[in-house]
């Protein structure tokens, strides 16, 4: 197998697994609350990485760094997990996914404060649309109509942004990126311990549908997914090769959401989504675009 056929099909794998994340999260919450899902979920992933981290020879994390990851663990997962869970609650899996497709553009604003990285006119238009996307999808049924779901999931998407810049400084610092996400995976169990007891009741009392949707997410939307993009990232000659996968997430979603729960998306979701989805598009081209302009 050639090394392009390669990035590729792990690429989809992977962005296959997070899209069950939007429509499989809205049915595990018939039963678990954000708080024990989010445990729960940490819980086992970390135990599946951990496994991994055995035949992949992970090293332990320095001392000195104990700090940023588990700032890392917080963005990444820990809190990230709660915020997201909490936003899903109320909007369509079609709805999450677009929002959360943003992540790369704020992680190059952050990028560009932390690491000096430029944007040039292309991308700050397109930041601009992209968000004028996020507006429409949260104002179409009216100025004073606005989810708070499309709000917990904003700051879902922030909080991911800043786990993509310490996943870069942690990188940097010499961590491999499988190493990165299993001890940012297992931190968090520490981050949403206070909801260990209510995870553990909510789990006894689970049916074996409930179950298998948590090992679902668990396994595959976390722990599996991140390892296989890791691997992606570590092969691919460029990084777009592998990111622009990103803006598969929302059509995966939608049509999952469609299959899974029966959602059909508002004429919001559509204008707006793909106000979002051509911006990012627009936005990751942004450099080769503005050569040829030039």
């Amino acid at each position: 197998m050639n090394k392009k056929l390669k990035v590729n099909l792990l690429g989809l794998a992977t962005i296959s697994f997070w899209a069950l994340a939007f429509p499989f999260s809205k049915v595990a919450m018939q039963h678990f609350t954000p708080y024990s899902l989010g445990f729960l979920r940490v819980c086992i992933a970390s135990i599946v990485l951990l496994i991994i981290g055995v035949f992949t020879n992970i090293r332990m994390p320095k001392v000195k760094d104990i700090g940023w990851l588990l700032l890392s663990a917080a963005c990444g997962f820990g809190v990230y997990l709660f915020v997201f869970n909490k936003g899903i609650q109320t909007i369509t899996s079609a709805s999450s996914s677009i929002i959360i497709a943003l992540t790369p553009i704020l992680t190059a604003i952050e990028s560009s404060k932390i690491y000096g990285e430029k944007i040039n006119k292309i991308g700050w238009i397109s930041m601009i649309t992209a968000f004028g996307g996020v507006l429409i999808m949260m104002l179409w049924d009216g100025v004073l109509s606005v989810n708070t779901g499309m709000i917990w999931t904003l700051c879902a998407s922030v909080l991911f942004s800043i786990y993509n810049n310490l996943n870069r400084k942690l990188s940097m610092d010499g961590y491999r990126g499988i190493e990165i996400v299993t001890y940012s995976m297992v931190f968090s169990i520490l981050i949403l311990s206070p909801f260990s007891m209510q995870g553990k009741a909510e789990l006894m009392a689970a049916s074996g549908k409930y179950i298998l949707v948590l090992l679902v997410l668990s396994v595959f939307s976390s722990a599996i997914a991140y390892f296989l993009w890791s691997i992606a990232l570590s092969i691919a000659d460029k990084t777009s090769e592998v990111a622009n996968f990103s803006f598969l997430t929302p059509f995966f979603a939608t049509v999952l959401g469609s299959l899974v729960l029966g959602e059909v998306p508002n004429m919001g979701t559509v204008i707006g989504g793909i106000i979002i989805i051509s911006s990012m598009v627009v936005f990751s081209k942004r450099n080769t675009l503005y050569r040829a302009k030039k």
